[in-house]
């Protein structure tokens, strides 16, 4: 499973910037759009890959408050393992913003039925402890260090997430470090392993 963000182009029709078939041909990934419109393929730019047809799949979609246009998509599926929960978001760059979007995210989890959850994506936090708008998610998402992923060519900042509810959901989070990942994007991906108990 992979969350992506800025998938779209950011102003006019925000068609798509992926080639679903070629990511399909050479990683045996299938996009799961979130856009309503023909030729788009995210909601507010995050969208998701995943390696296998989901056995179910069920998307919703959450805009976020703030100055600049924000949302995230809420993908529902089961691959094999088990039904659980995505959250992708893109936050904003601004510290208020920030924390009212963290807040809109916490409050949609606690209303929708317990399962397993992940959430993930470019969070534009940097600062640390009271500052951070991810106190508001530490107490139900944990928090702790995460690896410094941008910018990619030399990275100072840990402005990517891969949480995950219950505690103990997400473990092994790294960066992934490599002369492609460093010119695909100005953010190097995290890579984590996702543990079921059942």
């Amino acid at each position: 499973l992979i969350a992506l963000q800025e998938v779209d182009k950011r102003f006019g029709r925000r068609d798509g910037l992926l080639d679903p078939e070629a990511i399909r041909s050479e990683t045996g990934m299938r996009l799961l759009v979130q856009s309503d419109l023909p030729q788009g393929h995210g909601w507010h730019g995050n969208a998701l890959l995943v390696r296998s047809e989901p056995k179910s799949y069920r998307r919703l979609r959450l805009r976020l408050p703030g100055f600049e246009p924000r949302g995230a998509i809420v993908a529902e599926l089961d691959l094999g393992d088990g039904e659980f929960r995505v959250i992708a978001a893109h936050l904003g760059l601004l510290r208020q913003s920030r924390l009212d979007q963290a807040s809109a995210l916490l409050k949609a989890h606690r209303e929708m039925s317990p399962m397993p959850t992940i959430l993930m994506g470019d969070f534009n936090e940097w600062r640390s402890r009271r500052r951070s708008a991810l106190t508001i998610l530490e107490p139900t998402f944990g928090g702790g260090a995460s690896p410094r992923s941008f910018p990619s060519r030399r990275p100072i900042f840990a402005l990517d997430r891969i949480l995950g509810w219950p505690f103990g959901l997400v473990t092994e989070l790294e960066v992934h470090v490599s002369p492609l990942a460093r010119v695909a994007s100005d953010h190097l991906p995290l890579t984590a392993r996702v543990g079921f108990r059942g």
